[in-house]
């Protein structure tokens, strides 16, 4: 057998080629997208794995139905998004659900149909319409990806660099000229002019997690090292209903359940959610935070869905009863236990509707870049919608830029940085950064998180992207969408995004939000 090349040798042919990171969906559909010219996809695992897009049960938010329009999904998103939405992103998005419906189905997902032929249509929390595409049940995410990942290897002007782990963006002069990629005993530098960063969000930073906990931040990371401009970053959205038992990550129980009547009980079989506008369907961060009272009044939460769903359970969900079962629950018969877990990051890497960054040559794309579309709160199922367009919009912004090939920048050989390790920054995020916050957690979070953030230790990638959270969390002295405070309990009227480098957080967390002399960049 051939001894395995070094990286160097390996890479050389690749030189100028765009280089996508990531092979969620939004990585995937960006790579594919942009054929036949020639991308490097790079992933830290085999291909489609360990990203959220394999693990998302809910399906895909598109204005399909008969009865339902663009605009009426536009009314909604800007609901849920309390306040925070940019309705140009919002429009921009999703009035190309139907052509993001038809690019997938071009690449060979097959969605769920009804007895008639016409797509079957689920409903999730604050959605008005029925509007919810599913791809084999809840198992929408697999069947999108391995659909995708098809696609992709049968793709000849994609390379796919498999279990290799890209560790920064390299920048010259303030422009993009190289990624820093390495698979734990090698390390090299792949010149490059055009970066797309589609790594997923944060969620393995918290405990109580349905990301993979691999995902802790590393797109913006890279970006805020890279000197990128990031926006919303206090923002995590809590997903209500994870499965309340001892599992590591959380086993997702989809929205989906709720939308086919199942109802929020406690220990004492009281319906606690029923007063509440919207019930069980009440945006994410409500239905969250109910649940998490009732938890810290010493109730258990159950999902029972035995009255509407009932036998039919193992047909309509799959996946969720499988998960159940192994913890010894029968969902037809017995109520899910539940409880929130850290599910989806609103903030980011700040982009236009071509994600472009502020750095030239680096676009974010999925849940690691920041359209405004999301705002405060994201709206159900709109997250793999954005995944779709935001990669075909990369990917055609990428493609008109002019001349794609770049001449080869000299680069020295880079030294091979410690593996990225979480323990420590994730006992601090869980402890102070979670769904209810306060002054005194979030300085306790500053202040542990800064010295980490600034080192070369292993943690350091990690802390760069907590710490971002917590800067935003201190500034922002009110509660919306996903972000709670219980020393700030009320809105404000002005509804204010900000934005921010990784030089200004680091600048205002070291003076622990003492007015600075430069104030972030606000957006109202």
């Amino acid at each position: 057998m051939d001894a395995p090349r070094p990286l160097e040798t390996r890479i050389a042919p690749l030189a100028g080629q765009i280089a996508v990171v990531g092979s969620g969906i939004a990585g995937l559909m960006t790579a594919l997208e942009l054929a036949p010219r020639p991308v490097v996809l790079v992933t830290k695992a085999a291909l489609g794995r360990e990203s959220s897009s394999l693990w998302a049960q809910g399906g895909i938010a598109a204005s399909v139905g008969p009865e339902d329009d663009p605009e009426q999904h536009v009314a909604d998103t800007l609901r849920a998004g309390a306040g925070l939405c940019d309705p140009e992103a919002a429009r921009g998005i999703l009035s190309q659900a139907r052509v993001a419906i038809e690019t997938l189905e071009h690449y060979g997902v097959r969605f769920d149909r009804d007895e008639t032929g016409a797509y079957a249509l689920g409903l999730e929390a604050a959605h008005g319409r029925h509007r919810i595409l599913h791809a084999g049940g809840d198992g929408s995410g697999a069947a999108i990806t391995e659909a995708l990942v098809a696609a992709v290897l049968n793709t000849p002007s994609i390379t796919c660099l498999t279990e290799i782990e890209a560790r920064r963006v390299c920048v010259v002069d303030g422009a993009v000229t190289g990624l820093w990629i390495q698979n734990g005993h090698e390390a090299a530098i792949l010149p490059t002019a055009h970066v797309v960063l589609a790594t997923g969000g944060l969620g393995g930073l918290y405990d109580a997690t349905t990301n993979p906990r691999g995902n802790v931040g590393q797109g913006v990371m890279m970006a805020a090292r890279a000197g990128a401009v990031l926006t919303d970053l206090e923002f995590v959205q809590f997903h209500p209903t994870a499965l309340d038992v001892p599992r590591a990550p959380l086993a997702l129980v989809s929205e989906a359940v709720r939308g086919a009547g199942a109802w929020l009980i406690n220990g004492a079989g009281v319906r606690f959610m029923a007063d509440v506008p919207g019930a069980e369907l009440a945006p994410r961060d409500v239905v969250a935070r109910a649940i998490q009272a009732q938890i810290s009044q010493g109730e258990r939460v159950y999902l029972d869905a035995t009255r509407t769903i009932g036998a039919g359970f193992a047909a309509k969900f799959p996946i969720i009863h499988r998960f159940c079962l192994e913890a010894g629950i029968d969902p037809a018969c017995d109520p899910i236990p539940v409880r929130p877990a850290a599910h989806y990051y609103m903030g980011g890497i700040a982009t236009d509707l071509s994600g472009r960054s502020s750095v030239p040559g680096l676009w974010a794309v999925g849940e690691c870049g920041c359209t405004g579309l999301h705002g405060a709160n994201r709206l159900a199922s709109n997250s793999l919608l954005e995944a779709v367009v935001m990669g075909r919009s990369a990917a055609r912004d990428i493609a008109a830029n002019g001349q794609l090939m770049m001449q080869t920048v000299p680069q020295t050989a880079p030294p091979i940085l410690p593996p990225q390790e979480a323990n420590e920054v994730r006992a601090i995020v869980s402890k102070s950064l979670g769904m209810i916050r306060d002054g005194a957690g979030i300085e306790a979070a500053l202040c542990a998180l800064r010295p980490l953030a600034m080192g070369d230790g292993p943690e350091a990638d990690a802390a760069i992207a907590a710490l971002g959270v917590a800067c935003f969390a201190a500034l922002r002295k009110e509660s919306r969408g996903g972000h709670a405070r219980s020393d700030f309990p009320g809105t404000d009227a002005q509804p204010i995004r900000r934005r921010m480098t990784l030089d200004e957080i680091f600048t205002l967390s070291g003076g622990h939000l003492a007015p600075a002399t430069k104030q972030p960049e606000i957006v109202t």
